[in-house]
């Protein structure tokens, strides 16, 4: 995108009353922000929704004057910039309706790997949900997932150190602009996070982390991502509105359920209790709400070893799938009388003991 047309665009989103659902029916109408300034009066009448009001305001010249300035922030700092219509910005993002025309960028990115979480929760993380945190990035380190979050206290920043200590991509994204980070503390993750990943923010350089434009976040956090994943959560919280904003997505949601006396797993019990999420007790459980599959170029090939220690259960797998060759995730669970929850686990233990593979369609047999 050059900077003309960024220049454009960033002085769209100043004018009064057009937000990213408008903005994108203009640029879809005129072709590009710049012919937007362009069209006449006449023509931008003839679009669905756009009135005299908004029509005047389109022809206020002086937004051009604060584009110009940001323009120059981020022409000096560097900043990526991600347009909704390019192949760099985040391919499920492009279809929330709501999602940002355009977002701000820095550290290094590759999102041509679909596998994509969001894993978020309270900011008063306990240690039951910093070790579920952590087993669970390390489980799926296998499937080399990009993890998600909002780089605040608690589950995010916990969520992001895991990530970076099994050299996953991980991506913060920032309620506030990036001349900043908030909170102040995490300035020492910025560098590891940018090896690998970065920060997102649809925020303009001199936008402050204020409460409302967290609950703006969030729906860039849930958009983006295959799947959203609540750690822990009191009865209310932002981590419960993101969950919402990824069911409104039709994105599956997920919580990791507690005791019904702890505080912060009132709101996980909550979204499964009605429905709003599925049950997460370990990675397989997402492994195979997804069906993820190990992608030959994602990992090393697994040379079977010649003793690999199996406990009961997985033994009892192990000699049904010798014996009966390619199987269904369902009928193993029949034939081996285990519940899914239980086989899915124990499947995920095996592949990953290299004794087992996973196959299309839910398919598995032993090595």
């Amino acid at each position: 995108m050059n900077s003309t047309e960024l220049l454009h665009i960033l002085a769209l989103l100043k004018i009064e009353g057009v937000g990213d659902i408008v903005a994108k029916k203009l640029i879809n109408h005129c072709g590009s922000a710049e012919n937007v300034f362009k069209t006449t009066s006449k023509t931008l009448k003839t679009i669905d929704g756009i009135g005299d009001s908004l029509v005047k305001k389109l022809k206020d010249k002086t937004v051009f004057d604060k584009a110009e300035r940001e323009l120059e922030f981020i022409e000096k700092e560097k900043i990526n910039c991600l347009f909704y219509k390019n192949e760099q910005y985040p391919e499920r993002l492009k279809h929330c309706i709501d999602g940002p025309i355009v977002l701000f960028a820095s550290g290094n990115f590759n999102f041509e790997n679909r596998k994509m979480i969001s894993i978020v929760g309270t900011r008063e993380i306990t240690s039951y949900g910093t070790a579920f945190c952590k087993k669970l990035i390390e489980d799926l380190a296998v499937f080399n997932p990009i993890i998600v979050s909002g780089f605040a206290y608690g589950v995010d920043i916990v969520a992001h150190q895991a990530a970076i200590d099994n050299k996953l991509q991980t991506i913060g994204v920032l309620a506030h602009g990036l001349n900043q980070i908030y909170p102040k503390t995490h300035k020492k993750y910025i560098a590891k996070m940018e090896e690998n990943g970065g920060f997102l923010t649809e925020f303009w350089s001199n936008s402050n982390p204020e409460k409302e434009n967290f609950v703006r976040r969030n729906r860039i956090v849930a958009g983006m991502s295959e799947a959203t994943i609540v750690i822990e959560s009191a009865e209310k919280g932002g981590s419960l509105i993101t969950a919402t904003m990824a069911n409104d997505y039709n994105r599956d949601v997920f919580a990791v359920p507690g005791r019904t006396t702890d505080k912060f797993s009132q709101g996980c019990n909550t979204l499964i209790k009605t429905q709003n999420a599925n049950v997460m007790t370990s990675a397989a459980d997402l492994v195979y709400v997804l069906g993820w599959e190990l992608g030959i170029k994602e990992v090393k090939p697994v040379q079977k070893q010649l003793f690999v220690e199996l406990d009961a259960d997985e033994q009892k797998v192990y000699d049904y799938l010798l014996k009966n060759g390619k199987q269904l995730l369902d009928i193993i669970a029949l034939e081996c009388e285990f519940p899914i929850f239980r086989i899915s686990t124990l499947l995920l233990n095996m592949e990953l003991k290299g004794v087992i593979r996973p196959l299309p369609g839910k398919l598995f047999e032993a090595v």
